[in-house]
């Protein structure tokens, strides 16, 4: 009944992309990845911990966005359904001046486009153009892709085709709308969520324990092999001997990180991975040089200590945070702002390259940009410093807190275990576990709890309840 619009759409993108764009090499499943990083940065549902209602619609879109990614790359595919997306934008240095939707107050913005595209590079150049990111990256990543074609690409139309409502009766295909509305209409209660997936839990549960018991037997074999003194559950695991105590990641590069982790690439073969390790003494020299860097930073600001919070900032490589840190240090030098020396002891700062005036976080530390005015960064600084040391003490306070009810709530509910994402604050887990310890909720004997930012049952049985439920409803 469509196929009449097949060669409508190629004779667009004919127009948009030239003759020898559309043949050009195609992308890889990793280079997608790496190429779509600004945008997965943009839209990352953990940086919306404060919204709950945006980062749902996130999370629902990136899990629609995979699958198309992934149907693109199945061999002998033929054409896939337009797949509407929404997604709620953060600001960064690449989107903040996009002249799209103007941000809210909270810094972001909604953005929908409709997916209709048949290889995985015209997706990944569409995606950003409809995002207002840079596209300049994805030259690197494909020879036949110059300049000239990526500012054609930005030509093409953003605007989400509007389908009839018989369309999705003929084909049986969702209404992508229905599904935003559906969202924004339910109110799931805690009782009626745990009576609905409570016995798909346990089961769930109940199929992991020999998978998790073999784990444990292999963690053991491997760390007694490799003379390791753990083997984290968490895809890394920490060597004293043969990795002169590194931590190893299994991620989707090769390298080493910002916190001076190895990462392993899933997507390489293993003789990269050799070559890492024979890499890895350059490395450490390097990793010798950022620190020495923070020292130097921290005594021209006063004391104040440089950290990288993983949980808090996008993944960097350690070249690249390096490269952050001799910039920010190279315009500190050159404005010679004073600061009294010590005089911020005890105080944090996290340098940002996505942020053009400072902040200081709830949590404390401060969120600095690599490119602020020094004079400005001064006067900030100084202004919000006893302010910086009573959210320091605040943090503390609430994190012992936190620890008291969390083990109350874990003998209350008989659970195996209780713990919580690393997006979700000290503050949100305590009103969580406070709420919790007020209910009866018999479901929970035995279980696995993670307090997140939405309802989901795990695939090896862990339960993940949103924090901020209140009297069974969750607060809109």
């Amino acid at each position: 009944m469509f196929c009449h619009l097949r060669p409508v759409r190629r004779l667009f993108l004919e127009k948009i992309f030239p003759h020898w764009f559309l043949y050009s090499r195609a992308l890889s499943g990793a280079e997608a990845v790496n190429a779509l990083r600004p945008f997965y940065f943009a839209v990352h549902p953990d940086f919306f911990g404060q919204h709950p209602r945006e980062r749902e619609v996130n999370e629902n879109s990136l899990k629609r966005l995979s699958a198309y990614l992934e149907n693109l790359q199945k061999p002998g595919f033929k054409s896939l359904k337009p797949t509407q997306l929404t997604f709620y934008i953060r600001e960064t240095d690449q989107n903040s001046s996009g002249g799209q939707e103007p941000f809210s107050t909270y810094g972001f913005r909604a953005v929908k486009f409709t997916l209709h595209t048949r290889d995985l590079l015209s997706t990944v150049l569409y995606i950003l153009n409809s995002c207002s990111l840079s596209t300049e990256h994805i030259q690197s990543l494909n020879t036949n892709v110059h300049s000239q074609s990526l500012k054609e690409a930005k030509k093409m139309s953003d605007r989400p085709i509007k389908w009839d409502k018989s369309y999705y009766s003929f084909t049986g295909f969702k209404d992508p709308e229905e599904d935003l509305e559906q969202v924004s209409r339910m109110e799931t209660t805690l009782t009626s969520w745990l009576d609905n997936n409570g016995r798909s839990a346990v089961k769930k549960l109940k199929n992991s324990l020999p998978l998790r018991k073999e784990l444990d037997r292999l963690k053991d074999e491997l760390s007694h092999q490799l003379q390791l003194s753990d083997i984290s559950l968490f895809c890394y695991f920490q060597g004293e001997k043969e990795g002169s105590g590194c931590t190893i990641i299994f991620t989707d590069r090769s390298g080493m990180s910002a916190v001076g982790h190895v990462m392993l690439g899933t997507m390489d073969v293993h003789h990269h991975w050799t070559k890492l390790f024979e890499r890895l003494p350059s490395y450490f020299d390097l990793q010798r040089r950022l620190i020495l860097l923070e020292d130097q930073i921290s005594y021209l600001l006063g004391g104040i200590q440089v950290v990288y919070i993983e949980e808090l900032q996008p993944v960097l490589t350690l070249e690249e945070y390096y490269s952050l840190l001799d910039t920010f240090y190279n315009r500190l030098l050159e404005s010679r702002i004073p600061f009294h020396p010590r005089s911020l002891r005890g105080l944090q700062m996290m340098l940002n390259s996505d942020r053009y005036a400072p902040s200081l976080h709830e949590l404390g530390h401060f969120n600095i940009p690599t490119l602020c005015d020094p004079v400005n960064l001064q006067w900030f600084i100084l202004t919000r410093a006893q302010q910086a040391r009573e959210n320091i003490k605040r943090k503390e306070e609430l994190k012992v807190i936190e620890n008291e009810l969390i083990q109350a709530s874990t003998k209350k509910f008989s659970l195996e275990k209780l713990y919580k994402e690393p997006s979700i604050s000290s503050k949100q887990m305590v009103d969580c576990c406070k709420r919790l310890l007020e209910q009866s909720l018999p479901y929970l004997h035995g279980m696995h709890l993670c307090v997140s930012h939405f309802y989901s049952v795990m695939q090896d049985g862990d339960l993940c309840i949103p924090w901020n439920w209140k009297n069974g409803e969750a607060i809109k």
